[in-house]
């Protein structure tokens, strides 16, 4: 909403939307908040004007860990705002529990003091105190640029809630608070007092604010929301679940995409690369000038390039992502002398206009901004920054990476509170992309799994309903609450980046990104395979003409996702088998219900099985088997149980033990293709 003030000055006021869960809007509130900077201009004077004003509970301040996490994000690049002003509501009791057990500190705002903040200390019941902290902070924070904390001493007259019995828990303090005058009696019997104002002057306004409220109250009765109250202009003309979006190509021209590829490898004269990253960097540039075996690195790259020429920003933030956890993106390199870091991709439009090509490819001579950042050793309250950066502008790719997959367990409340559940709650569309480095390779529990049994158990889908799945009429993806993807190529990858924002609606995006697939001579894609035409592909069938021109001879039909494929195609190529089709759901959800049942009824005569690395309790077991059983049983009428090939269950998402791994890799192995003495 937009406030006008008598001198004619405008404020916009944004209020985002809260949950329960105590403290987890804090850093939502500060990654909107940095965003508004960004797109105002990111100036000194853009940072100081957009101004993120945060309310905590003093029991929550005190004990909350991700007040400490949003904090820490102060004075770090791409995540500073200019300051926060902290107002903690010190009512002195947290949900029935005396500050005494609430924090092992004094105060409340004690916390402050590990980042040098001023902390003003005021009296609740003394408005023109509160007043002169707000504004001394908001001076404070204008000049220097730090947080601020203001710890407003009051009370809560009804305990933890309107129906609570505070008695119960705080009888001492309870009858302290009962013969005590509300706030606005003090206030009103001091200016009486001081002769500011006269009884009649007091009930004059009382009763005019009373009636105002009323009149308000009447006329919410009545009031039709506009778009604008609830949404910024740049989310015009983006659809609802209940309008069609029509889908859209994602490939580039070709040109572009070896352009891309070439400047991705390119460092200014003078600056001295790391010897092997100058190898890598030169790899890169062949891969682009010959167009084939497009790792998943260049093809990301070439994803993020396409849209910052298109004019989409890209942001890329978590724990190692300039270099790749796994070494593979390099999206920000270092002189090896002065640590001068550059990003290629940030100079293509510098490139662009004083280069000949420019004409012929037809590009612009400008281009967005890539933001590639490390993060604080933070996931809580970074990928809450991130969520809140998405609100703002729907035409800029967020992304947030974990280190490793696992580690997203520490940013669980967000996930549940805001990304999964923020569009049916609150109606806030966001197109935030979450990868999430999954993959089985002997590392233990801690470095296998992202858990995605998780997300898929979130969905918003019914398994037993299969939605309309027409091309001209399919938007199952809008009417869910997010995508799941665990994808094979690189292509598809990069189709799925642009597909994000070359839509006119909004989702999050889960990858389930891959490890050990970033080196994978198996794993490449061409550049035809992203070009002008091409699209993003739910599945892939069997690739292997031999099997799948015939496929009345396959005796086992499996479905996969992910990083198994591989390692199924390679043992299948080891043993010589043409029986054995192999279909990838690169989208695992929300489900290909057309796509599964018309693949069972290609190999009819085939068993049909669901493999997979992780455990029968986790993985897409649960998900996907329900659903295939519906889509044969509903488009095929033939109805087809998967049987299950992968880990047996388990409380841990993998073994430790390395000759353990080995040996469930191996049962996996032997569940599709069965034993050596089996085969015939």
């Amino acid at each position: 909403m937009d406030r006008t003030y008598p001198d004619g000055r405008k404020i916009h006021l944004s209020l985002v939307a809260n949950p329960s869960h105590l403290e987890c809007v804090n850093p939502v509130v500060l990654g909107k908040a940095r965003a508004k900077q960004f797109y105002c201009g990111n100036t000194d004077e853009d940072t100081r004007n957009v101004v993120p004003i945060l309310l905590h509970g003093d029991a929550a301040f005190a004990g909350q860990g991700v007040v400490y996490e949003t904090m820490q994000m102060a004075g770090v690049d791409d995540f500073n705002v200019g300051g926060t002003i902290h107002v903690i509501v010190n009512n002195q009791i947290g949900f029935t529990t005396n500050p005494i057990n609430s924090r092992s500190t004094p105060y409340a705002s004690d916390l402050g003091k590990a980042f040098n903040c001023p902390i003003f200390h005021c009296n609740g019941d003394d408005p023109v105190a509160v007043s002169r902290a707000l504004e001394t902070a908001i001076e404070w924070r204008h000049e220097w640029g730090t947080d601020v904390v203001i710890d407003m001493i009051c009370y809560r007259r009804n305990g933890h809630n309107e129906l609570d019995q505070p008695m119960f828990t705080q009888p001492k303090l309870y009858k302290a608070i009962t013969r005590h005058k509300a706030t606005l009696d003090i206030y009103e019997n001091r200016l009486i007092e001081e002769g500011v104002m006269t009884k009649e002057d007091a009930k004059e306004i009382r009763d005019f604010t009373l009636q105002s409220y009323e009149s308000d109250l009447q006329a919410s009765k009545t009031y039709v929301p506009k778009p604008e109250d609830w949404l910024s202009s740049r989310w015009t003309g983006f659809k609802s679940p209940r309008q069609h979006s029509r889908i859209r190509p994602t490939g580039v021209d070709r040109d572009v995409l070896q352009f891309i590829g070439n400047k991705a490898g390119e460092v200014p004269e003078g600056f001295k690369l790391h010897r092997q990253m100058n190898k890598i960097f030169k790899a890169r540039q062949k891969m682009a000038e010959e167009g084939n075996e497009i790792d998943w690195g260049l093809a990301e790259a070439m994803a993020f390039g396409s849209l910052l020429i298109e004019g989409n920003h890209v942001r890329l933030t978590g724990q190692d992502v300039q270099r790749g956890t796994f070494s593979h993106r390099h999206a920000v390199v270092k002189d090896q002398d002065t640590e001068e870091e550059y990003t290629p991709l940030n100079s293509l439009a510098k490139i662009l206009s004083m280069s000949a090509p420019v004409e012929e490819l037809k590009l612009p001579n400008t281009q967005a901004q890539l933001t590639v950042r490390n993060s604080i050793l933070s996931e809580f309250a970074v990928l809450g920054f991130e969520h809140g950066y998405s609100l703002e502008n729907p035409n800029a790719l967020i992304l947030w990476e974990a280190q490793f997959g696992d580690f997203v367990n520490g940013a669980q409340v967000m996930l549940d509170q805001f990304i999964a559940a923020g569009e049916d709650k609150w109606l806030r569309q966001s197109g935030l992309v979450m990868l999430l480095p999954h993959g089985y390779d002997g590392q233990g529990a801690e470095h296998s799994s992202c858990r995605v049994e998780r997300y898929l158990q979130m969905m918003e889908e019914d398994p037993h309903h299969i939605p309309k799945m027409a091309r001209d009429e399919r938007n199952q993806i809008q009417k869910a609450n997010w995508q799941i993807v665990n994808c094979t190529t690189p292509a598809n990858y990069f189709h799925c980046l642009r597909r994000q924002i070359h839509r006119d609606f909004r989702k999050p995006l889960i990858v389930v990104s891959p490890k050990n697939l970033l080196r994978n001579k198996l794993c490449v894609s061409s550049l035809d395979d992203m070009s002008t035409g091409t699209i993003f592909h739910r599945t892939f069938d069997e690739v292997d003409e031999e099997i799948s021109n015939n496929p009345n001879d396959v005796k086992t039909l499996v479905f996969c996702t992910g990083q198994i494929y591989y390692e199924l195609l390679t043992e299948r190529q080891k043993l010589d088998r043409k029986d054995v089709a192999i279909v990838r759901l690169e989208q695992i959800a929300p489900f290909a219900f057309d796509k599964a049942a018309k693949y069972c009824a290609k190999y009819d005569n085939a068993e049909v099985v669901w493999a997979q690395q992780e455990p029968k309790n986790m993985g897409a077991y649960s998900y996907v088997n329900p659903r295939l059983m519906t889509a044969t049983r509903e488009l095929n009428k033939d109805e087809k149980r998967p049987r299950y090939v992968g880990r047996r269950v388990s409380s841990a998402p993998a073994t430790g033990m390395s000759k353990i791994h080995q040996r469930e890799y191996r049962d996996i192995l032997e569940g599709v293709f069965g034993k050596p003495d089996d085969i015939e």
